[in-house]
């Protein structure tokens, strides 16, 4: 069965609660399509990407800072940060809604390991897609952005 961008936009929306209530111990909630604000130190893009009979990709925006904030939130407490555990924590974070996403793909969807850019002026696009989903969602720790990309070919 396929599935409508309204599909992907409920299903993304239910497995972000989910991953980040289990993994950070944080409540999310959509608040409309709003891009990720850089901050002094940029934003980082955490994306993983599918191939088999659904081609696309997740790709997680959000400030640096706030992805400093889920590091902390994921490794254990007391360890000293750098720049490699923030980048690391947040491709797992995307790895975890990837692959809870591609449950709910058809049958023989495969996922690819994360990749993560980071900087204050850049552009990160998934070439041949386009945006099937675009949720922006809250929490404590501030405002970041998911979006669902899918590919032409088949």
């Amino acid at each position: 069965m396929l599935m409508t961008a309204g599909d992907h936009a409920m299903e993304a929306a239910r497995i972000v609660r989910d991953v980040f209530a289990e993994m950070l111990s944080l409540d999310v909630s959509p608040t409309g399509d709003v891009p990720a604000t850089a901050g002094p130190e940029g934003i980082l893009s955490a994306a993983v990407y599918f191939a088999g009979p659904w081609r696309g990709g997740a790709i997680l925006e959000c400030p640096a800072s706030q992805a400093e904030d889920f590091a902390r939130r994921l490794l254990p407490k007391g360890i000293e940060l750098n720049r490699d555990d923030v980048r690391d924590s947040l491709g797992e974070i995307v790895n975890m809604i990837g692959g809870n996403f591609k449950a709910v793909l058809p049958d023989g969807a495969a996922i690819s390991m994360p990749s993560v850019v980071e900087g204050s002026d850049y552009t990160l696009r998934v070439c041949g897609g386009r945006i099937v989903t675009s949720l922006t969602m809250r929490c404590e720790a501030g405002t970041f952005r998911l979006l669902i990309v899918e590919t032409g070919e088949r």
